[in-house]
C-alpha cells in the first residue's frame, strides 16, 4: 500500500497535488510519502512483537538524512555499509548503539570511525577483516562487538545481481567453515562475538528461501553454543520484496515473514535484528518526469521524458519494471497507445519501458514512475553532466525539498584546472 492516489483527476502524494510540486520544484524529482514510510516500518516492528528485536533500516536503499531521521525517530535502527552511510545515520540523530555496520570491504578508517562514534555491531565477512578489526579496536583500547556473516548457500530465487546467499556470491563465510572461523574470532583480543549474521538477497517474493537459511542459522547457533560461544543476537538480514507491477503476485507480507522468524528461531532466546530496506522505502517514492517530445519511429512511438538512466538506473541495470502513470488521471475507457518510454541520454540503454500501454500524452504532460523510493535516488549520477535531481518529502498537506537540485555551476566548480595548464 502507498499514499499516492488520484483525487479529483489529479495524482496526489498524501494531500499534496503532484502537479503543484512540479510547478514549484521543476522536473524531474523524487517525492516520498511520510505516511507510507512510517506505515511500512511499523508493519515490520509489529511483525516481531513479543520478541526482543530491532528493525534496522537498510540505508543503502534510501539514504536521505531527512528520511533516516523520520525512521530513526520512529524507533528504527540503521544498517549501514560505508563510512558515509554511518555518518548520515549519525547526522539523522541515530545513536551508535542502534547502527549495524555491514559490508565486505570495510577499511581501517571506517572501522575507526564507527568504534569512536559508537556502534551496535560489525557484521564481519572474512578472516582478514576480523584480524584488521581486532587490530583497530586494540589500538583504540576497546573491543569491537561482532557477528560473523555466514553464507548458507541458499538460492533466493531473485535477480542474479542481487543474490547474496549462494556459495558463488562474494558475501559471507561458507557456513560449512563457520565453527572454525568463530574459533578464530574468539582468540582475537579486540573482538567480542555476540551473534550470527545472514543475508541471502534482495527482492525475495517467497518465504521458502528464508526458511531454509534460518534453519541453517538455528542449527549453527546450537553448534556454536556447544563450542562455548555466547550467541545472543541473530541478524537475519532483509530482502523481502515488493510488487513493482500492479498485476504481479503480491510478495509475502511482513506479518507472514515475522511468523516464519518466530517459528524457525524463536526458541533460541536470541535478540532478533532484521534489515529491511526496499519494503519500507520502495513503494514510498515516485519519480516524476515531464514529457519533452513524442517521436514517431519506424514501427513505434517514443515518449521522450526529462528523466534519464542517470536518475533511475534500475531499468537499465536490472531490466526492472516500474509502473508509469500520468499525473492527470486518464478518462475511463480512453484508448491506450504503446510507447517506448525513454530518456535523453546518448545511450540506447536509457530506456525505461518498451511498448508500455499509456493514454495519449502530449509534450509537457507529467508522468510518475511508481515504486521508485528504493535503490533509485541513491544510485543516481551526473552522467552526461546532468544535475542530481531534487528529493521531496510530503507529510499530509505539507512538502519540503530535502535535497536540492545543484546548479550547473555547482557541478563545474567541483572540478579544478591545474595551475600548469
Amino acid at each position: 500500500m502507498d499514499h499516492f492516489l488520484y483525487r479529483d483527476g489529479q495524482l496526489m502524494a498524501e494531500d499534496v497535488n503532484i502537479a503543484e510540486i512540479a510547478a514549484q520544484v521543476g522536473t524531474p524529482f523524487y517525492v516520498y510519502s511520510t505516511a507510507t514510510l512510517l506505515r511500512h516500518f511499523k508493519l515490520f516492528d509489529d511483525a516481531l512483537s513479543g520478541m526482543d528485536h530491532l528493525v534496522c533500516f537498510a540505508v543503502k536503499s534510501l539514504s536521505n538524512v531527512a528520511v533516516l531521521k523520520l525512521l530513526g525517530d520512529a524507533g528504527a535502527g540503521m544498517d549501514v555499509v560505508s563510512g558515509g552511510e554511518y555518518l548520515r545515520a549519525k547526522a539523522a540523530g541515530v545513536s551508535g548503539d542502534k547502527i549495524v555496520f555491514s559490508g565486505i570491504g570495510k577499511t581501517r578508517e571506517e572501522m575507526r570511525l564507527a568504534l569512536e562514534g559508537g556502534i551496535r555491531q560489525f557484521n564481519v565477512e572474512s578472516e582478514p577483516e576480523m584480524e584488521v578489526l581486532s587490530q583497530v579496536a586494540l589500538s583504540l583500547n576497546t573491543v569491537a562487538p561482532i557477528t560473523v556473516r555466514v553464507n548458507p548457500d541458499v538460492d533466493a530465487k531473485t535477480h542474479a545481481k542481487i543474490s547474496t546467499g549462494k556459495k558463488e556470491d562474494k558475501f559471507g563465510i561458507p557456513i560449512s567453515r563457520a565453527r572454525e572461523v568463530y574459533a578464530m574470532a574468539a582468540k582475537l583480543r579486540g573482538l567480542k562475538v555476540i551473534g550470527i549474521d545472514v543475508h541471502i538477497g534482495s527482492q525475495l517474493t517467497e518465504l521458502e528461501p528464508f526458511r531454509l537459511a534460518y534453519r541453517k542459522v538455528a542449527e549453527l547457533t546450537e553448534q556454536l553454543r556447544s563450542d562455548g560461544h555466547d550467541i545472543t543476537r541473530l541478524d537475519l538480514g532483509g530482502g523481502l520484496g515488493i510488487p513493482y507491477a500492479r498485476d504481479n503476485n503480491a510478495p509475502p507480507l511482513p506479518r507472514e515473514y515475522g511468523a516464519l522468524i518466530k517459528e524457525e528461531v524463536g526458541h533460541l532466546g536470541c535478540e532478533i535484528e532484521i534489515e529491511p530496506g526496499r519494503l519500507i522505502s520502495g513503494n514510498a517514492g515516485l519519480l516524476v518526469a515531464k514529457v519533452i517530445y513524442v517521436k514517431s519511429g519506424e514501427d513505434r512511438e517514443f515518449l521522450i521524458v526529462d528523466a534519464a538512466m542517470n536518475d533511475l538506473i534500475r531499468p537499465a541495470m536490472y531490466d526492472a519494471w516500474h509502473d508509469i502513470v500520468p499525473v492527470i488521471e486518464p478518462v475511463a475507457g480512453v484508448d491506450q497507445t504503446p510507447y517506448d518510454v525513454v530518456g535523453p541520454i546518448c545511450e540506447s540503454g536509457d530506456t525505461f519501458a518498451k511498448g508500455r500501454m499509456l493514454p495519449p500524452l502530449d509534450p509537457d504532460a507529467l508522468v510518475a514512475f511508481r515504486s521508485a523510493g528504493a535503490y533509485s535516488a541513491v544510485m543516481s549520477s551526473e552522467y552526461n553532466s546532468r544535475p542530481l535531481i531534487p528529493e521531496v518529502l510530503v507529510n499530509g498537506d505539507q512538502f519540503a525539498v530535502i535535497r536540492r537540485r545543484p546548479t550547473f555551476e555547482d557541478m563545474i566548480n567541483r572540478d579544478t584546472i591545474p595551475e600548469w595548464m
